[in-house]
Order: structure tokens, then sequence, then C-alpha cells
């Protein structure tokens, strides 16, 4: 994954250079107030007099300049300021866009065509401002999710009085007041009261989320009708908003691998044009046969149709387009890079648990020996398992737990299971190694279902088995879309769990997964990605975020499945805020997409450049037509990228 510098782009034509060497992230920030809109109003004011007015030569040429220096106060600053200051930096020359339409600005007024300079950097620099609002809608779209922090929150006194306060002073273990439809402040949990909390802002999920005593709760999410006291259990700075906040700051900041490329590109080509230029100046009257004041003129439009700008803006918008579309969706990526590379994965590994199911087990069989008793065995299996504290006797009880709860001790005996005594009989719930007597329809049984991929547990009474129950981890209603999917774009996928063979296989059976990795370890997951990129290239690893960690960060793209968590966006390239493997599908899409634009843009800009240099070649072009076409191809490009913009349709 490829490291790249903060790219700031208020204007569409300058980047900023970077060094391979060092790796500065050095940007140049473009934001000089309003300051260049009014002098580029009054320019446009005296060139428009000047065309109208009917002046002696000296007058008209004169408001020409002047306009040419008020509207062009920016062009011109960052054409020959920002050469300079970055040549001195890196200790090399290195031009930008600007200084080629300066130059050519230049040119017009020492031939005397001051009106074609004038309206050269009008047009420009207008065009300008135009781009910058346009591309700056796919920033505002990523930060607006800022004006949602929150600043304020009721803080509880120590005699029971609540006072407003200011976010950034609350502390660990405060106690905080929320009221219906206030902001809840920062992260905690709710130790009175109830409600439902609009999560949106950390999830994506439109359905508000029904809270309760000892629920966590997330700061920027919106509180519904209740009124609950929460605990604030996190500093403001380390609140999953504020990470998300920093992960979207990334996302700017990380270009995507195209967008690298042009950037770094993008003074080497300009210096190209520096350089034909006043070869093509020299060698154009013996070539074609034009005077020199020809040569000079078509020399200086040969200066605005060579410059990259549409070229500089192929993939920026279309790729902050992208991260800000995918945002809405509760899909956060780190970078565009990240973005980018999706479209190109060869292979994909996921968690078994909590990712492609849903993390919790369910009973799938139950078989007793004897139908005239299975009602009071029921009865006493749910009195025993509601003194367990695991996941399988949740499984159990959401099954039997409509159940009358009976009247006995029960104990938990290390290597024997949960052991009680009813009615003088004994009985006992264990794994099926800890049983010796049993007959042979529940061998067979245990047999089948273990085959299965399902845990399965023994009852019995006075040791003799007489019950059994299977459970299993179920796989999550998308999961199986999103496999079928990943194979019809001839994508490998893997699941890789710490279970055994048997129990990923059936699993993987259900979802159509084309490999399965069983009895990994947490430490030997990355290994088990790395002999996929070997084997098939780029790799995306889908977990949890935490005993996925290795793997996430070995993997050429690491999605964690958060929830909402902030350690699964430590850890991961992307995060789905929620588990919705849906989502991860959507991403691909749009990276296919955000992948087609993007060469869209590169062929279309330098189809126009080609074709500007052939008619200004031909003598078919003016510098008014040509700044025309050239500002044109880079607003086409701008607004082509944004298109991300807009939500895809499911497929």
């Amino acid at each position: 994954m490829e490291t790249t510098d903060k790219h700031t782009h208020s204007q569409n034509c300058q980047h900023e250079h970077d060094d391979t060497h060092n790796h500065e992230h050095h940007g140049h920030d473009h934001s000089h107030g309003r300051m260049p809109v009014y002098l580029y109003v009054i320019g446009l004011i005296l060139y428009l007099v000047a065309i109208i007015g009917n002046f002696m030569p000296i007058i008209t040429n004169s408001l020409f300049t002047i306009s040419m220096l008020t509207a062009g106060y920016h062009i011109i600053l960052e054409g020959f300021g920002e050469t300079i200051t970055d040549s001195l930096r890196l200790k090399k020359f290195q031009p930008n866009v600007h200084i080629l339409m300066t130059l050519a600005a230049l040119g017009a007024a020492i031939i005397g065509d001051f009106d074609e300079g004038a309206l050269l950097i009008l047009i420009f620099a207008g065009a300008h401002f135009l781009e910058e609002y346009a591309e700056g809608r796919s920033r505002r779209e990523i930060t607006n999710l800022l004006k949602m922090n929150p600043t304020e929150a009721r803080l509880i006194q120590e005699n029971g009085e609540t006072t407003i306060v200011s976010v950034d002073k609350l502390q660990i273990e405060h106690r905080l007041k929320v009221l219906p439809g206030d902001q809840i402040p920062t992260d905690g949990r709710i130790i009175e009261g109830f409600s439902s909390i609009d999560e949106a802002a950390i999830s994506g999920e439109s359905i508000p989320r029904e809270k309760t005593v000892g629920d966590e709760v997330f700061g920027s999410t919106i509180n519904g009708q209740g009124t609950f006291t929460m605990e604030v259990t996190k500093d403001s700075s380390e609140t999953v908003f504020a990470k998300i906040v920093q992960l979207v700051n990334q996302s700017q900041s990380n270009l995507s691998q195209t967008a690298t490329k042009i950037k770094r590109i993008e003074p080497v080509y300009v210096k190209i044009v520096l350089a034909v230029v006043p070869i093509f100046i020299l060698l154009a009257p013996f070539v074609f046969g034009w005077d020199w004041n020809t040569s000079f003129y078509r020399g200086m439009v040969l200066l605005i149709a060579a410059s990259p700008c549409a070229l500089a803006a192929s993939a920026i918008p279309a790729t902050l387009s992208g991260i800000s579309n995918l945002a809405k969706r509760g899909v956060l990526f780190k970078g565009g890079s990240y973005l980018a590379n999706l479209a190109n994965i060869k292979a994909v590994a996921f968690d078994k648990t909590g990712t492609l199911t849903k993390g919790q087990p369910v009973v799938t069989d139950t078989y007793f020996i004897n139908q005239e008793q299975q009602e009071i065995w029921q009865e006493i299996i749910v009195t025993m398992e509601k003194s367990a504290n695991h996941p399988l006797a949740k499984a159990i009880l959401d099954t039997f737990g409509q159940k009358t709860s009976l009247d006995f001790a029960v104990t938990n005996e290390i290597g024997r299971g949960l052991v009680a005594s009813y009615q003088k009989q004994q009985y006992r719930i264990g794994k099926p190694s800890s049983f010796e007597q049993f007959t042979s329809e529940i061998q067979e049984k245990t047999t089948q279902w273990a085959s299965e991929g399902k845990t399965v547990v023994y009852f019995s009474e006075n040791e003799t088995v007489v019950g059994i129950i299977a459970m299993m981890d179920t796989p999550n209603e998308q999961a199986k879309k999103v496999i079928q999917y990943l194979q019809a774009q001839h994508i490998h996928t893997t699941m890789i769990t710490g279970d055994a063979v048997t129990t990923g296989q059936a699993v993987a059976n259900q979802l159509g997964i084309d490999e399965v990795a069983g009895n990994v370890l947490p430490e030997n997951k990355a290994t088990i990605i790395q002999e996929l990129q070997e084997k098939y290239g780029e790799t995306v690893m889908v977990g949890d975020g935490v005993n996925d960690a290795p793997a996430l960060v070995k993997a050429d793209i690491g999605f964690a499945m958060g929830d909402g968590t902030d350690i699964a966006i430590d850890v991961a390239d992307a995060v789905i805020m929620q588990n919705d493997l849906m989502k991860f599908k959507y991403a691909h899409q749009l990276s296919k997409k955000l992948d087609k634009i993007v060469w869209q843009n590169i062929l279309f800009s330098m189809f126009i450049v080609a074709l500007l240099v052939v008619l200004n070649i031909l003598g078919k072009m003016d510098i008014g037509i040509g700044v025309l076409a050239h500002e044109g191809s880079t607003l086409v490009v701008i607004l082509n990228g944004l298109r991300l913009l807009v939500p895809m349709r499911e497929k």
C-alpha cells in the first residue's frame, strides 16, 4: 500500500509536489480569503470597460494590463511565488501549471495582444473559482460530520444539580444528564433510565436503537424521547466519533495510487512543456513557414493547450466523492489508495465468527430418549442453565426459556459441567467426552450433528444420557449474497476460523465459500493471508478488528466489521460500522466504478490536449478558444468525478 503526502487542492491545477525520499507533508494552502474574488471582479469590470470604451490604444492596453494583474493576482502569485519556494525547498526546479498560464498571458502582451492576454487570465481564473466550488462539494460532504461534534454537556454536580459545561472539560466517571432530543456529548454507559437513540452518525443505521442501564452510548448520536443518566467512560479525544473524524482527515490526505502518480509526473510534464515551447517557437518559421510573430503567438497557445489541468483533476475529486458516498453508508476508508485498490483484489479472507456468522449460537436440534419425560427434563435443563453464564446457556434458554423454573441447587464442576439433584435423581449437563453411558442412537446423532459443524452437549439422569442438544453459530443473512457476488467477480474466498475444520466447513458449505482454514490461532492468521497473496495476488481480510488484528495489518486492505467499536477503527484500513457484509459488496462495486471514471477522465483529458495541440499547429485556434476548451475539459472531468456522490443502485 502506498504512502502519500498530504494533498491540498483548493485550486485544481495546483498540487503540492512531494519529495519521495523524505515524504514531507507539505501542502499549499490557496485560501486567500475573499480578496482574489474582489480583485477578479475589478479585473472583469476593467476588461469590459476596455472592450466597450473608445479609448486611445495606450489607455485601452493599460486597462487590459491592470485587468490581467487584478483578475490573475492569485494565478501569478502561485505561478511564480510557489515555483520559487518549491524549487528552493526541494533544491531542484519545480514549476507548476499556473506558471504556464502566467507566461502565456505575458507572451500575449509582449506581442501586443493585450486583450487576449487579459481574456486568458479572466477565463482561467474564473474557471478555477468554479472548479474549486465543484471539488469542494465532495470535501464538504465528508467534513459535514465535523459540524455534528457536540460542544456542551449537562454535568450532574455532587449536590444533584446540573450545569452546562464544555465537552472538553468532561472527565472519566463524570455523570451526565441527557434529555429528550439531546445530542449525546461523549462516549459512556447508561446508569439510570432508558431511551431510543439515533446512531446514524456512528453506524450509518437509520433505525434508532433501544438503550437501557448498562448499555454503551456514543458521542454525537441523538437521544430520542427518553431521559437518562450516563457515566463518562472515555476522554473526549478518544471517543468513537473523534476517531471517525481522525479517520476522515486521513482519507483526505491519503491519495489513490493513480492520483499519486499524476501528482508526481505533473512537475515533470510542466518542465517538458517549458522546454518544448521555446524549441517550437524557434523551429516553426522554418518548418511551417510562419513569421516570427505568428510563431511566438502559436507558442503561447501551445503553453495553454499542453497544460495538464484536466489530467491533474482526473482522480482527486472522484476519489473524494467515492469516500464521501461510502461514509454516508457507514463504510469509512482511511485513504483513497485503499478504495482505489479495492477494485483490483483477487482474494478475500473472512473471519468466521461475527463476520460470516451472527456470532451467537442457536439451538438447531434436540433429541430425548423418552418423549413422556421430555417436558420435565426441559424444565430441569432450563433451571440448570439459568445458573450458567456463557453463550451456549443463552442459546438453550432462548429455545426452552418459556419453561417453568424449578427450585433446586446447581453446581458447576470443572471438567464435568453443570450438576444438580432433583427429586432424588442426579442430573448433569456437559460435553460428550465426559459421559460413558449412552445409547447407540445418541452416538449416531452425535456423530451426524458433529459432522455438520454443530456443538453437541449431553443431558444425563443418573449418569445415563437421556437428551442431546446441538447448537451452531448460523451464517448471517447477507453473507451468502456477498460470497456469490465475489465468485461472480472471479475473486477467491477463504474462511479463517479457530474452530475445527468440520465446523468451519459446515458454514462454508451453506455459504458456498471456496476454501476453509480451520484450527487457526489468531497469531497464525497473518500467515494464511501471506499464502493467499502469494497464490492469488492482492488480498482483503475482513474480520472483527480485535483478534484479527495481525491479519488485518498483513492484508493489502484490512476491513474491520466494527459495530462502531473504536478498536476496529484503529487497526483496519477500512471500517464497516455495522456488521453488514452487503456494505462490503457496495464498496467493491463503487471502487470498480471509481476506477472506470478515473480512466475515462485520464483518456478524455489527454485527448483534449492532443486535439488542441493539433488545431494550434493547423492555425485553427486562438488563445480565447484554447482557454475555453482547456478549462471546459477540466470542469467536465471534475463533474464526471462528482457523479460518485450519487448513491448507486443495489445490484
